[in-house]
């Protein structure tokens, strides 16, 4: 009689369950598994049988059969290693009727212990949505799995620790490990502190608006002159995340094997900056099964481009889409998959080739018809939909030598975090946590302006030439600034200030 083992396959970022069938029937030895496996899954068959018979239990030498259900969805990787284990035992006999109510991930070792797998949270986040009360994981997922709570989670060493606790010989005790707990003891952001930039105060200035809302941001100066390590300063200026915030970073990190065994829960807001030959699907994702990318990978954290103009031109142009839907689709002949990639977007570039022009102390060396083309390689779409623009010119010597007196990125992230709690609350229920989220329909009832900010606005758009987006960004910007100085109207110093971080002149084409 077959047997079946319930388990999970990812899909994207969501999971899907998948049954798992053995039939054992009488034949020639052979073992066959169908149902569109990869060639991880196809070579289960090896680690299962080796497994099985390091485990004390009998591999079956007879046909046996292992069908993984819906057969029209592709299945990856080696989490179905358990789960075809135990559905071979229960088909042999050697085991009970498996409980339709559990759920099987894990990989197998030839000697039967469980391996580490990845995307053990959006497999168990699928079990509590569809009612399974218990999800067997291997033992050095358990605190990943522990996370979401609802379903039992059992951790496992070994097959043959799983096979005696279904025969009801050994019973393995569920793992708990409360979300709140990992919250709590979250370290802190261990990179550079705001304090460690000497001079450079308008530069500061704009990363502590650029936290408060979720702002894009891009740098323009001279080599040597910061830019890079503000970038990696304005994380240490970010508000903790959320529990929901936690668990949504964590499930992608899950999924791309990116999970230190060590740290179930990702507490710190991700920081990616990836090198300027970066391909176009390892910055969105991809592949022959798609898998997230750089975007992905810093959702809800800060996606870092050094050396902007360098990156190529298809690559800068596939950040359009993203940047205003704040997700990234990947197409493909058998459907479409979906990431998420809420992300600030920072970058840093120099004014030309050589990196002096318009320095006041280093003469350019670069014609100004090269100059022109290092800045045009930024198409103005994508210029469009930066919210603030600012130059860090070089550091004076007497600023370098000065006493630190600066305020810390701790100073600084508690005037961010109370910004951004009043945002959550004008929010109230929705998605959005930041004025960066907000659309048209939010800005026109979040953003009012009176008749002088008005008037100030309408003389921006004719001598700025403002775009429709740039109005719009415009605004977004002057609420976050309003926030920071805990008013609830937007004035004339919040809209004048936000149109400093307006380009003069935008030089892309």
């Amino acid at each position: 009689m077959p047997a079946k083992v319930n388990t999970c396959a990812i899909v994207g970022l969501e999971g899907a369950v998948v049954e798992v069938e053995a039939d054992i029937a009488s034949g020639l030895p052979a073992f066959f598994v169908v149902g569109l496996p990869d060639t991880a899954v196809q070579e289960a068959r090896e680690r299962v049988r080796a497994a099985i018979r390091n485990s004390g239990c009998e591999f079956p030498m007879r046909r046996i059969t292992v069908s993984l259900a819906p057969a029209d969805l592709k299945k990856e990787g080696p989490a179905y290693d358990l789960p075809i284990a135990l559905a071979v035992l229960a088909a042999s006999g050697q085991l009970p009727v498996i409980p339709e109510d559990s759920l099987f991930l894990g990989e197998l070792a030839l000697d039967g212990g469980l391996r580490h797998t990845t995307g053990i949270l959006p497999m168990v986040a699928l079990a509590r949505q569809r009612g399974f009360r218990t999800v067997f994981v291997p033992a050095a997922d358990a605190k990943e799995a522990a996370l979401i709570q609802g379903p039992q989670i059992i951790p496992v060493a070994t097959l043959s620790e799983v096979a005696a606790h279904l025969r009801g010989e050994h019973v393995i005790p569920p793992y708990v490990a409360p979300i709140a707990s990992a919250l709590e003891a979250a370290p802190q952001y261990d990179g550079p502190d705001i304090s460690h930039v000497r001079g450079q105060e308008h530069a500061k200035r704009a990363l502590e608006v650029a936290a408060a809302g979720g702002h894009n941001l891009l740098m323009t100066g001279p080599p040597g002159s910061g830019k890079t390590l503000l970038a990696r300063a304005l994380a240490s200026l970010l508000p903790p995340l959320t529990p929901e915030e936690a668990l949504d970073v964590t499930k992608i990190y899950s999924i791309s094997g990116m999970l230190p065994q060590d740290t179930p829960l990702i507490v710190q807001r991700p920081f990616r900056s990836p090198h300027y030959t970066i391909s176009h699907a390892g910055l969105v994702g991809g592949g022959r099964w798609p898998h997230p990318g750089e975007i992905t990978l810093s959702h809800r954290g800060v996606l870092f481009l050094d050396e902007l103009p360098e990156f190529g031109h298809n690559v800068l142009e596939v950040l359009r889409q993203p940047m205003e839907d704040k997700v990234v689709t990947i197409s493909r002949a058998q459907g479409n998959v979906t990431f998420p990639a809420n992300v600030m977007l920072v970058a840093a570039m120099n004014p030309c080739p050589c990196g002096y022009y318009g320095d006041s102390q280093r003469a350019c060396t670069c014609a100004p018809s090269i100059v022109s083309r290092y800045q045009k390689r930024i198409s103005g779409p994508l210029l469009d939909r930066i919210d603030m623009f600012i130059q860090v010119p070089r550091v004076e010597y007497e600023k370098l030598l000065a006493p630190p007196n600066a305020e810390t990125s701790e100073m600084v992230r508690g005037r961010v975090t109370q910004a951004r709690e009043r945002e959550r609350r004008r929010f109230g229920e929705s998605a959005m946590t930041c004025n960066a989220d907000m659309g048209p329909e939010e800005v026109w009832k979040f953003c009012p302006l009176n008749d002088t900010t008005r008037g100030l606005m309408q003389a921006a758009m004719r001598q700025m030439d403002l775009s429709a987006r740039a109005f719009h960004r415009v605004l977004k910007l002057a609420r976050t600034i309003a926030d920071l100085a805990g008013s609830d109207d937007i004035g004339v110093p919040h809209l004048a200030e936000a149109l400093q971080y307006r380009p003069r002149e935008v030089t892309g084409g």
